[in-house]
């Protein structure tokens, strides 16, 4: 019987058969967060993504959404609206895991505190650097690191938030 197979990307775009049983399931929330005209976005080698991450088992969805942005960047948030829903197999950094993920996208309000590090896991220092406020308007001219239409998530997602 031949296995099932799915394509997964890394996080370079590069493509990758793998045998469906080999997948992990993995729940994952990202936040679009919003000050005046800029957004605020995790620093990644020469590009960008939104905070956010995998949920743990038996942590609700917005917990685990704030959780994830205060490791990341520092800044403690209040997940409002869902923005978008979609599905992605990826081949996770560092770790290697194949995953079949539901990504989540939360239009986040009241930003607190200040950008840094202090909470980033051990291997993130590797490969990330102080979250930034990014101008809106810049965003089509940046290299994003994820599976989205990352610049019309955000516009459609600003539209929201400038309501």
């Amino acid at each position: 019987m031949k296995k099932r197979l799915v394509t997964c990307h890394d996080i370079k775009g590069k493509k990758y058969n793998v045998v469906v049983d080999q997948l992990n399931f993995r729940p994952a929330v990202f936040a679009l967060i919003f000050r005046e005209k800029k957004i605020l976005l995790c620093r990644l080698w020469d590009g960008y993504d939104f905070p956010g991450g995998g949920v743990q088992k038996g942590e609700l969805l917005r917990d685990a959404l704030k959780r994830e942005v205060r490791e990341e960047t520092g800044i403690a948030v209040q997940p409002d609206t869902v923005v978008h829903v979609c599905e992605d197999f990826f081949i996770s950094f560092p770790s290697k895991r194949k995953l079949h993920s539901i990504l989540i996208y939360y239009l986040c309000k009241n930003p607190r505190g200040r950008a840094h590090t202090k909470n980033f896991e051990e291997e993130e220092k590797a490969y990330m650097k102080t979250a930034k406020w990014v101008d809106v308007k810049d965003v089509s001219k940046i290299k994003f690191y994820n599976g989205v239409n990352s610049v019309k998530l955000i516009q459609d997602a600003y539209t929201l938030y400038s309501k």
